[in-house]
């Protein structure tokens, strides 16, 4: 059986309010959330780097989309074939042939980056891994020296999937990259400003909302943007993708309260979007959808980073 509400149930998925509007940094992003509610989630509710681009065809082949209701309901499996016809695809669709793929590196740390051109944007292919840590972490009773980790803090997972971070990292709310994302953290009102480069390497930023739904549009449309950008292994139950636009999302999991959960059944990377302050965007993939989604979790919890460039 796939465990479709294992990610949300941990994460205590907030999306009590009926206001839909965000706390955004562009005028132009705003974001219905897809709230994906079991009952026990409806009860939860009361209570500095340089950057070297080789451009290289890819020849992989294939489309995508996203997923973004309201309706209350999990993200609906796909049951009609992954190649759309013409007149399905979603305005702004990219030919997955012209795919660029290249080379970012950070200087603070030198790591390498696989990244890949979708359209107009150019994303990290992989999940970031810069060791965000001695920075005190508390929620309720439970505190930890940092902000970021490895899954099962185990370095082997920290090179397979990237560290997990939590919003406040994610968004650098100590400005020590820039002030744009400065003071954004759990329970905190957030005056951020796009773009919010967060931890990303330098000339990179984290992702906003509105940036998120253009590379879901770019790979297809709504329904089958999950299947167009997961790994084709590693997702649990035969919930691979079929990876047509190299971006090589992978099953990261989550981290929180002390748990890691969730390795192989799904991951959230951290938008700088948020609404009120216990209320983060994050784009969302599970092994049971090939669609995406744009969900309002927990800041307070540990998820991906995909950068994107200035």
């Amino acid at each position: 059986m796939k465990n479709l509400f294992v990610l949300l149930v941990f994460v205590m998925l907030v999306a009590c309010s009926d206001d839909e509007s965000d706390l955004i940094s562009r005028p132009d992003t705003k974001e219905i959330s897809s709230s994906v509610l079991s009952s026990s989630i409806e009860s939860s509710c009361s209570a500095n780097s340089s950057s070297s681009v080789t451009p290289k065809s890819s020849s992989s082949q294939g489309d995508g989309g996203s997923h973004s209701s309201s309706s209350g309901q999990a993200p609906a499996a796909m049951t009609s074939s992954s190649v759309k016809s013409s007149s399905s695809l979603s305005e702004g669709y990219v030919d997955p042939s012209t795919v660029i793929e290249g080379t970012l590196i950070d200087s603070r740390d030198g790591q390498s980056y696989k990244t890949v051109k979708i359209g107009n944007q150019w994303w990290m292919a992989e999940n970031l891994n810069y060791a965000f840590v001695g920075v005190p972490y508390s929620d309720g009773d439970y505190t930890s020296d940092s902000t970021s980790w490895c899954y099962n803090d185990s370095a082997e997972y920290c090179d397979k999937y990237g560290r997990l971070y939590t919003w406040a990292a994610a968004m650098d709310s100590a400005g020590l990259w820039s002030t744009n994302g400065m003071g954004c953290g759990y329970g905190k009102i957030c005056f951020q400003k796009y773009p919010v480069r967060g931890i990303c390497p330098e000339g990179w930023h984290l992702p906003d909302t509105t940036e998120f739904r253009t590379l879901f549009n770019d790979v297809g449309g709504s329904s089958s943007a999950g299947d167009m950008l997961k790994s084709v292994s590693g997702w649990n139950d035969d919930g691979n993708g079929s990876d047509s636009y190299s971006f090589a999302a992978l099953p990261a999991g989550v981290y929180g309260e002390g748990s890691f959960k969730s390795e192989g059944i799904s991951m959230a990377f951290w938008s700088s979007n948020n609404r009120l302050t216990e209320q983060t965007f994050t784009a969302y993939l599970n092994n049971a959808n090939t669609s995406a989604a744009l969900l309002i979790l927990r800041p307070n919890f540990g998820f991906s980073v995909r950068c994107l460039k200035d």
